[in-house]
């Protein structure tokens, strides 16, 4: 017998309520440019060869000075001369703070280029910031390749360069957000010796796995519009995209583009937030837990991206590191967790030594009929739905206050009925008092659920030597498709999140062939779009031979 509750996760009410609030974000984002200091000096597009005499070209921002400062450097394909600029009485800025949703408000100065760092706010603090064209991109020569060894070696040139010049006392850090950040764990790797610090704030650290094909899964939206941005005002050997046809197996191409993690040595601030599982959220977790850096600390929070990259709080965090780091840091590993119970509300901020937590006791919630429990089921059973149309849902109430901080893992063991292979969606949600409790996303999606994992079917095998039992990794190398009647595990890794549940308050596990989410581009997660999964069947089976779980990690009070 099939049973089991069913879901429809992309219909959510108050849908129009909501499209009214991003629409007045739109119209008038809460978005504050201020005029640059008078006494900051800019040297504009300042020559820098590289290795191959292809010449970059960088934005110095500095005080006129005589004494030689540490510089701090970003590098990217986005164009350094891209600025706020004043129009009337208006300020003009990137269409991106308009077209994405901003929880806070977010405020910087005129000086300050697309998801850099303020000089204006770091020049008076003793640094110099400089802003640099990528090949191929601005007013830098030569053509690009997104993400790759040629783009590392170029950052390498360029910090070695900086840390010659009069102006630079040779220690040269590294800050920015998104590409900005993932340009920072490439050069790291690469160890140039006038490199001291990277503070990576979001930034994948696989572009396979945690953008392009998450579980195996295409994504089809932000990667589309991204590359059509990056196309049309740069200037490179290959198109991502593009890619994404000719490689839609993790192989030679998409590894290459992965900078070794354990190569990086130098002292690391990263941000990982939890609000950016769709992007950024795995790699920085990654980047943490795997990088060769004895001095590494991790900044979590689940706000908005910009609003807390400019935020008083984070920019004391960036400050103090930098400098502990110029004056000799010891060696220390730390986080700083932030928990919340829902979008706008805080519970905690604490210091903890390690991710995931050591203490951290990893407990199985079994699949049954519409329900999780903790007791394994002693009969099997299973529940059936169509790939487009439902979701399966299983419930589980937490008796007593409950933090949940890590990743999680759902283990399914799944048959197909009219295909052979199917995408698997598969979300934890919160609910209260039989309501959606709605959390921060990606790309400023304000009603996100708490956590979110993708895994296609035919690509369940997992890497061994790098999956955990709370971390499963996809090989994502050999396709396997499923026989008719033949019934697979499939380990489906859920991103990061740190969430406290409040005695009666519900978890909800939904499983579909479809993306969890609206695709409507004013109620749903846009940019974000997923390959679906061919029509047909999807049958989950539990039972005693079949322990199918989600595994939650429970922090004891």
């Amino acid at each position: 017998m099939k049973t089991g509750e069913f879901h429809a996760p992309w219909r959510r009410p108050s849908a129009l309520r909501y499209a009214l609030t991003r629409i007045r974000g739109m119209v008038r984002p809460p978005v504050t440019v201020t005029e640059a200091p008078a006494d900051i000096v800019i040297d504009r597009d300042v020559d820098v060869p590289t290795r191959d005499s292809t010449v970059l070209r960088i934005n110095v921002c500095r005080e006129d000075a005589d004494a030689p400062r540490p510089v701090i450097l970003s590098i990217h394909p986005y164009g350094k001369d891209n600025l706020p600029k004043r129009r009337a009485m208006m300020w003009t800025y990137s269409l991106q703070y308009r077209v994405i949703r901003q929880p806070q408000p977010v405020s910087f100065s005129a000086l300050t280029g697309w998801e850099a760092p303020d000089p204006s706010w770091w020049v008076p603090q003793g640094f110099i910031v400089v802003n640099a064209d990528a090949r191929g991109c601005g007013h830098s020569d030569g053509t690009g390749k997104l993400l790759s060894r040629q783009e590392a070696e170029d950052t390498y040139d360029l910090v070695q360069w900086i840390a010659e010049q009069a102006w630079c006392d040779g220690n040269v850090v590294m800050l920015g957000v998104s590409y900005l950040a993932i340009s920072q764990y490439a050069v790291a790797a690469l160890q140039p010796p006038a490199l001291r610090a990277i503070c990576p704030w979001e930034g994948w650290t696989d572009v396979y796995r945690d953008l392009m094909f998450p579980g195996g899964i295409r994504e089809v939206g932000f990667a589309r519009l991204w590359g059509r941005i990056v196309d049309r005002t740069t200037r490179q050997t290959y198109n991502l995209v593009q890619m994404q046809d000719e490689h839609p197996l993790r192989d030679d191409f998409w590894q290459s583009l992965a900078p070794d993690l354990t190569a990086i040595n130098v002292p690391m601030l990263v941000c990982g937030s939890f609000s950016d599982n769709n992007l950024h959220s795995r790699g920085s977790m990654r980047a943490f837990t795997r990088v060769g850096s004895k001095h590494a600390r991790l900044y979590t929070h689940r706000g908005g991206k910009w609003a807390t990259f400019y935020s008083d709080a984070a920019l004391a965090e960036q400050l103090r590191f930098f400098r502990a780091v110029l004056d000799g840091s010891p060696e220390t590993r730390s986080v700083r967790l932030e928990v919340r119970e829902d979008r706008d509300t805080v519970t905690a901020v604490r210091e903890e030594a390690e991710w995931p937590l050591a203490r951290t006791r990893w407990r199985p919630l079994y699949l049954t009929a519409g329900q999780l429990t903790t007791e394994a089921p002693t009969t099997p059973d299973g529940v059936t739905f169509e790939t487009h149309s439902r979701a399966a849902a299983f419930s589980w109430t937490a008796s007593e206050d409950t933090e949940l901080t890590g990743p999680m893992v759902a283990r399914l063991w799944v048959e197909l009925e009219g295909c052979d292979d199917a995408n698997l969606f598969v979300g934890v949600e919160k609910w209260r008092d039989g309501q959606f409790v709605e959390f921060e996303g990606s790309y400023g999606y304000g009603r996100d659920r708490v956590t979110t994992g993708w895994q296609r079917v035919s690509l369940r095998a997992l890497d061994p030597e790098l999956s955990q039992p709370w971390e499963p990794v996809a090989a994502c190398t050999e396709p396997r498709p499923v026989s008719a009647g033949e019934v697979v595990r499939v380990d489906v890794a859920l991103g990061p999140s740190a969430t406290l549940f409040r005695a009666g308050e519900q978890l909800r596990l939904v499983v579909a062939g479809r993306w969890l989410c609206p695709t409507a581009k004013l109620t749903g997660q846009f940019p974000a779009a997923y390959s679906n999964s061919g029509r047909g069947r999807i049958t989950l089976h539990w039972g005693p031979d079949r322990g199918a779980h989600l595994l939650i990690p429970e922090i004891p009070g």
